[in-house]
């Protein structure tokens, strides 16, 4: 038997895909890594039918990530090194959401700011999505940015460690999708931004959502205090 009947499998439109909130009774064990930004926690989690397993989870506080698109439709694109792959890469600007008690929206603007030299009077929510949700608690929403505006000299951010020597651009839209579908491009944040900017520019820009969507970022960071 061939044809998409042959997999014997249930049939879902994309209305009724929704990830769901599923709390597992877990066991904290042990925090086996305890770091500057992030702890690794050592958890028992049990499974239905009485079985358990162990798992290693960082608890990461969550990101924000900003497209800024100008009136040509021109992206920012920030060129910065980042040690673990030994690479630079060319990534939207973003930062963690390390600064206690500080909406999203608003370290989204201030990262816009402090990598890029920007402001934006038009914010939306472009996509929300798990960086690597098998072993990081960590969520990461792109804002889609527009009505841009320099920062003014004296009030800049002085850039420090590899934010130092970064590099800021603008690309267009269309240039964008083909160095990420050639994989030039390969910062998962430009990956998914630029790919979700274009289906919702095909959508006509429908699909974004408000700024001030409800959001959980991920589980609670390191206590620094």
């Amino acid at each position: 038997m061939s044809g998409p009947d042959a997999l014997d499998l249930p049939v879902a439109t994309g209305g009724d895909l929704a990830d769901a909130l599923a709390e597992r009774p877990t066991e904290l064990v042990e925090t086996v890594f305890r770091g500057h930004v992030w702890d690794v926690v050592r958890e028992r989690v049990e499974l239905p039918g009485g079985r358990s397993v162990t798992r290693d989870v960082q608890r990461h506080p969550g990101a924000v990530t900003v497209l800024a698109l100008d009136d040509a439709e021109r992206l920012v694109l920030v060129r910065q090194y980042r040690h673990p792959v030994r690479r630079e890469l060319w990534e939207l600007p973003a930062g963690l959401l390390d600064v206690a008690g500080e909406p999203p929206l608003t370290a989204a603007q201030r990262e816009l700011a402090e990598e890029a030299d920007l402001r934006a009077a038009d914010w939306a929510v472009l996509v929300d999505w798990f960086n690597s949700p098998g072993g990081s608690s960590e969520g990461n929403r792109i804002y889609l940015a527009r009505g841009l505006s320099a920062v003014p000299e004296a009030e800049r951010h002085e850039r420090e460690d590899e934010e130092r020597d970064m590099v800021a651009v603008r690309v267009g839209l269309d240039g964008a999708v083909r160095a990420v579908l050639d994989g030039r491009l390969a910062n998962p944040g430009t990956v998914i931004g630029v790919l979700a900017l274009a289906a919702a520019r095909s959508a006509g820009f429908s699909t974004l959502r408000p700024a001030d969507t409800p959001w959980t970022p991920g589980l609670a960071g390191p206590d620094r205090s």
